[in-house]
């Protein structure tokens, strides 16, 4: 786990939601780790799991405080926010495979989840409320690399969704003073991702032992970011705001990503190369996107975090890739890990 230092003005009792997730759960180990106060939003659910934190360390799980609930459920939201200083949102649907034959499950936990976010914030008087976006947003490049001004493409009912969400949030900024920003990151990988995201699906299958792994299209680039970077620039936005930078960064959209684009089957191939295995793919049908669906090209630029927010990736470029990819197929070596994914099926 990488460290951070803490901020010179505190950020005060902290509110993360999706706190259960991949990278959720990511951002809630370094806040406690930097000595944050940290409320933890997971989705309720009868086994009373709290996703990966259940196997965060034990001096972290101790100094949580867990909230079990749904971000669509207003009340349930006012319930957690109070008290809080920050809130970081990152609670969302997020398979975009999902997304085509249950659209209004986004529509219910995206936008109407980031209503209950952003309203919630202005009526307890929040100090700041970070709202997660999306490089799905952006739809295919027009131009590179993709700046916050890029035209906004809604190429799949997720992609909807989340542009949605981001203009819920970023109106309550214009209307009414709502101490808003959206940080929006591009392909986010490391441990504990699903497997229905590629680099895992590529990992589990050659664990597995499959001479033969199934993909979707491999032509399309993408920039992808180690979780740990994507943690970084959520807590630099988050001490930006309790900075005297505040003013600068409030009602902002900012990207997180490497600058740097790789196209899915390159990537295949180098982790393929880093396990030390031979590769052949075969495409699956049931994995491809319909044809204007697909997001052919992904390539941040980043200046605008690295002004605003002091922010810069440590794993930028081919070589940092591969240091990150190293870290999570060690993840997903550990013994045991396996059995925790279903590396037979595709993962919808």
């Amino acid at each position: 786990m990488a460290s951070f230092k803490k901020p010179a003005r505190p950020l005060g009792k902290i509110l993360v939601t999706g706190a259960d997730g991949f990278i959720g759960s990511h951002l809630v180990e370094a806040l406690v780790a930097r000595g944050e106060d940290v409320r933890a939003f997971v989705l309720y659910n009868s086994f009373n799991s709290w996703g990966w934190l259940d196997q965060a360390p034990k001096n972290i799980r101790g100094k949580l405080d867990v909230f079990a609930g749904d971000v669509r459920d207003a009340h349930g939201v006012r319930t957690a926010m109070k008290d809080c200083d920050t809130v970081l949102h990152l609670a969302a649907l997020i398979a975009i495979p999902y997304s085509y034959h249950s659209p209004g499950a986004y529509i219910d936990t995206n936008v109407a989840g980031t209503l209950n976010i952003v309203q919630a914030a202005q009526d307890l008087g929040v100090a700041r409320c970070i709202v997660t976006s999306t490089s799905e947003v952006y739809g295919t490049a027009r131009f590179v690399p993709i700046t916050e001004d890029h035209p906004l493409q809604a190429q799949s009912p997720y992609a909807a969704s989340k542009i949605g969400a981001d203009q819920i949030a970023l109106s309550f900024q214009k209307s009414f003073g709502t101490p808003v920003t959206v940080i929006r990151p591009f392909n986010t990988y490391g441990p504990r991702q699903s497997a229905r995201a590629v680099i895992p699906t590529v990992i589990t299958q050659l664990l597995a032992g499959k001479k033969s792994i199934k993909l979707g299209s491999l032509h399309p680039t993408r920039d992808f970011n180690f979780v740990e970077d994507t943690v970084a620039g959520f807590m630099a936005m988050a001490d930006a705001m309790a900075s005297r930078k505040a003013a600068a960064v409030i009602g902002e959209t900012i990207n997180i990503g490497s600058n740097f684009e790789v196209s899915i089957g390159d990537t295949a191939k180098l982790i393929a190369e880093i396990m030390g295995t031979k590769l052949k793919i075969e495409t699956d049908d049931a994995r491809l996107r319909p044809d204007n669906s697909e997001v052919e090209r992904l390539c941040a630029g980043n200046a605008k975090a690295k002004k605003l927010l002091g922010w810069s990736p440590q794993y930028a470029g081919h070589d940092g890739l591969r240091r990150g990819l190293e870290k999570t197929i060690a993840w997903f070596s550990t013994p045991g890990r396996l059995e925790q994914y279903k590396a037979d099926i595709y993962n919808l």
